[in-house]
């Protein structure tokens, strides 16, 4: 019950917290400028009259009001005024999603297992050559940008080895192999920082989780160190790990923007940058709004998985 009460006062939280977000980021954008409206052309028309439903010569407050029952009742977003100019942007941000989906996704299959992978035989291996081989690679790998990873797999891979293409394929078949091999580039650069992060991770809790007396119990009981390992310090150890991997994939979804921009992708990302760059309201805001409610989101699934792994652990109990 406790747990019931938990997961509704932190949605609670959740939607007053994300009308704040909206609220500020709507109050702050009313008070820049408007585009002038003969500057749109033949579109002008078209711009005037969403502007005029949305209440743009109305006070700000009321404009809130208006703008959360166009989207809450219509999913009405507005229309692109700077780029995609007189296209929906709800229609427009639903074209974009497939792309950064896919590649965040290609990116956590690939690095999760290789990360834990390594962070395992790192903390098998604790202070033995392999593990300070694979710290330093960590270390270094963990430091380095992820655009930085872009230049140097463009270099190697599309350049000298001739492997994958500079930019991804102008398609929207997303499923076909063609596509998968243009989006490696991408999905390398994103991969690397992932795994150092979950390499890291895995190998600081497992080894904290080997050194405690509950293995050397399961050791004198005869299971043997593979099975102790699996059985009881990876599961130990997955209380933080699993909730990382939830964590990290937002991090990936959120730092997928630059990578976006460098490979052509089609993408949330492009789509950020060009609204932020040509002041495009509706689209920032659309855009505003989804990764702030990822964000949020992700906060209550840590929460809820780790007491999932963990039955002895209880978010709002007392």
């Amino acid at each position: 019950m406790y747990m019931f009460k938990y997961i509704l006062k932190r949605l609670g939280l959740l939607v007053f917290t994300y009308a704040a977000i909206l609220l500020i980021c709507f109050t702050l954008i009313k008070l820049l400028p408007l585009p002038d409206i003969k500057s749109f052309g033949q579109d002008a028309n078209l711009i005037e009259m969403r502007r005029e439903l949305l209440g743009y010569n109305k006070p700000i407050i009321e404009q809130f009001g208006i703008f959360l029952k166009a989207v809450f009742t219509r999913w009405d977003w507005g229309v692109g005024e700077q780029i995609y100019r007189g296209q929906e942007v709800a229609d427009v941000f639903a074209s974009k999603v497939p792309a950064t989906v896919l590649l965040n996704i290609y990116t956590t299959i690939i690095a999760v297992p290789i990360g834990l992978g390594f962070g395992i035989f790192a903390a098998l291996r604790k202070n033995k050559i392999e593990d300070h081989i694979i710290s330093t690679g960590v270390m270094i790998m963990v430091s380095v940008p992820s655009y930085v990873y872009a230049f140097l797999v463009q270099y190697v891979f599309c350049f000298k080895l001739g492997w994958f293409p500079f930019q991804m394929e102008a398609s929207t078949d997303y499923l076909s192999w063609s596509m998968f091999v243009s989006m490696c580039p991408a999905i390398l650069s994103l991969s690397f920082g992932t795994i150092a992060g979950y390499t890291r991770g895995t190998r600081a809790e497992l080894s904290e989780v080997l050194t405690n007396e509950f293995m050397l119990l399961a050791r004198t009981k005869g299971l043997t160190k593979s099975q102790a390992v699996m059985r009881h310090a990876m599961r130990n150890a997955m209380v933080v790990i699993f909730p990382s991997i939830l964590a990290e994939f937002i991090g990936v979804l959120a730092g997928s923007v630059v990578i976006e921009r460098i490979f052509s992708i089609p993408g949330l990302g492009g789509l950020y940058i060009d609204a932020i760059n040509n002041i495009d309201y509706n689209f920032f805001m659309m855009l505003t709004a989804f990764y702030s409610f990822i964000g949020l989101l992700a906060n209550i699934v840590l929460d809820i998985s780790i007491s999932i792994i963990d039955p002895r652990i209880r978010m709002g109990a007392r």
